[in-house]
Parts: structure tokens; sequence; C-alpha cells
């Protein structure tokens, strides 16, 4: 009983500083972009859960407990939660007087879903000028904002025509819909092949980073990050972890392994497991923005401990090595 008071009360502390001192998260500069966001960002994919009053509740509560935590920067697309994920956050922002002009909106657009419009048309990407500006205008009709900070196309459309890209990019920023702009799950010649039509710089790639998948540290596409000034996010950070990630490899003994290894970093920092992957990503010097995407309340304020842990290269490597079962070469 003694030890769970302790921990209540410690996080209980951290929460409080935490009103005080960010809305004094960690800031981060995005890209070359004037913005600056919070270290965490916090994902609204499952805001509206299955749309019953509870989950609405439960979602729009966690978007204020991540706002009164210090996060500015809230995740969005056009296809969560069939567009109601949006709906929803624009009622909090109309709840929370002067909220819309201190944070960051992300929303994404580019993913059309089987049967649409026509009910034998599969699934498929999108990124021609018009479907990017139709998109555009769906997205801040549910927000109801004039604008969005910044626009990911969020799948890459494999037909799609980089200069048409830059086109409807332009219109969109010339009208003021949009402010900046980047690319989720882009492979780095992807990326670069549309930045060489776009007149703007892309500031962000948001891609799949967690424990079961490093692609983006073995692929090139962290590299670009550095070397041109994008901000990495990361989503499903948490994959293999709190949640079985997507297409899990990972043998029974891979899992017992790697459960093992973060078991001893969260004695080490007397924190719990999916914190110690939180600090894992914030480590890499690509200054990674990780998506915390949960509705839980007590969880987004707990994340925070992540930015407080001094994690070290050795830690680091440790969890790599648990990874893949053998040493680095």
């Amino acid at each position: 009983m003694w030890i769970f008071i302790i921990f209540y009360n410690n996080i209980f502390l951290y929460c409080s500083n935490s009103l005080t001192k960010d809305k004094n998260m960690d800031s981060l500069q995005i890209g070359t972009s004037d913005l600056k966001s919070s270290r965490l960002v916090h994902g609204c994919m499952r805001i509206v859960g299955d749309n019953s009053d509870e989950s609405r509740r439960k979602g729009k509560a966690a978007v204020r407990t991540a706002y009164e935590s210090g996060f500015t920067h809230f995740d969005h697309a056009d296809i969560y939660g069939g567009g109601k994920c949006e709906e929803l956050f624009a009622e909090v922002l109309r709840e929370i007087p002067g909220m819309r002009e201190k944070i960051i909106i992300t929303s994404k657009c580019g993913i059309i879903g089987r049967g649409n419009p026509v009910p034998d048309y599969p699934a498929r990407y999108d990124f021609s000028e018009g479907y990017i500006l139709k998109s555009v205008d769906g997205i801040l009709k549910r927000l109801n904002t004039g604008y969005i900070d910044i626009l990911l196309l969020h799948r890459p459309d494999f037909l799609f025509r980089a200069e048409e890209v830059a086109g409807a990019f332009e219109q969109l920023k010339n009208s003021g819909k949009v402010r900046h702009f980047g690319v989720s799950n882009f492979h780095p010649s992807q990326l670069s092949l549309l930045q060489s039509y776009c007149p703007m710089p892309l500031i962000i790639n948001q891609v799949e980073i967690n424990i079961h998948n490093i692609n983006a540290l073995l692929d090139g596409t962290l590299d670009q990050c550095q070397e041109q000034n994008i901000s990495p996010q990361a989503w499903c950070p948490l994959g293999g972890v709190v949640y079985p990630a997507w297409g899990n490899i990972f043998s029974p003994d891979d899992e017992q392994r790697i459960k093992a290894e973060f078991d001893r970093q969260a004695a080490k920092f007397n924190t719990e497991n999916w914190i110690v992957m939180l600090a894992w990503l914030l480590k890499h010097p690509a200054r990674i923005f990780p998506i915390v995407g949960t509705t839980n309340s007590s969880r987004i304020s707990a994340s925070l401990q992540a930015l407080e842990i001094d994690y070290r290269r050795e830690d680091w490597y440790r969890l790599l090595e648990a990874r893949n079962g053998q040493p680095v070469p």
C-alpha cells in the first residue's frame, strides 16, 4: 500500500509540474518551419472509439488531458473514424477558448477505402490535384477551422505525379488553407522526388517506428531526415510493447527476451516498459516525435515521464541487442 502511495504521489507531482512547465513540455522546431511542437504528439485516431456517447466522452477527455499536460501538437487524418475524429476534436476546440491558436493541427489525406464511391471500386491512394484540394476542404469543414498547420500525404500513391502534387500544395498555401506540408510512410526516394518539384520544404515524414519495426533506422529514412532537417514522427511507437506490432514476426522466445530487457530497464528507471520505449525513440539524433495515441488519460499524463529519463547510449544498444537477439556486428 505504501509503495502505491509513493508512486501515485510522484505521478501527481509530475503532472502538476507539467502544467506549469510547458504547458512546458519539451518543444522542438519542426523541420525548417517556424512551428514549435511538443516533443510528444497526441494521436487522435481513436478518439471517437465506437462513436457511442461513452467513447466520445472518453475521447474528448483524452484530448483535454493532452492539452492540459502540455501537448501542443495533435495528429489527425481524414479517414480516422470516417471523419468523426476531426468533428469530435472541433467540439473540444469550441469548448476551450483560445486552444486553436496555441496548438498545431496536422491532418492527412490520400487514402480511399474500398467501395468508394462505387461498390466494386478497390481501396486505393489518390494524390491527384482535385482529390487533394477536395480532401482539405473536407478536413477544414470537419475541424471547423480556417486552416490546418500541416498537411501530410498519408501513404504513397504509386501513380502520383510530383508536379501535380506540388501544384496542389501551392494552391493550398496561397489560399491560406494549409501552412506547411509533409508526407507519411514515404521512402527516401519518394520524398526526394516530391521535394524536387515542391517550392516549399517538406517538414515531416511520419513513419512506423517501434521495437518491432526499425526499418526507418536501416533504409535511410532517419538519415535523410537529419540531412535535410525533416522531422520524423513515429506512429505506433508502442507496437510490440503495449499491443502486438503490425505484422508481428517475433517468436515467443524473442518476445520473452525483449520483455526481460524492458523489465530490467523499467526497474532501473523506476518506470514502466512503454515509457522506456518512448525514451528509446527520443534518444535518436534525428529528433523523433513519438505519437501517443492512447485515449487513457492517466497514460497520456504519465507519458511525460519519458522526457525526464536520463537514457544513455548503453541503454539504447542493450535494447537493440535484445530486439535482434545478438550483439551488433
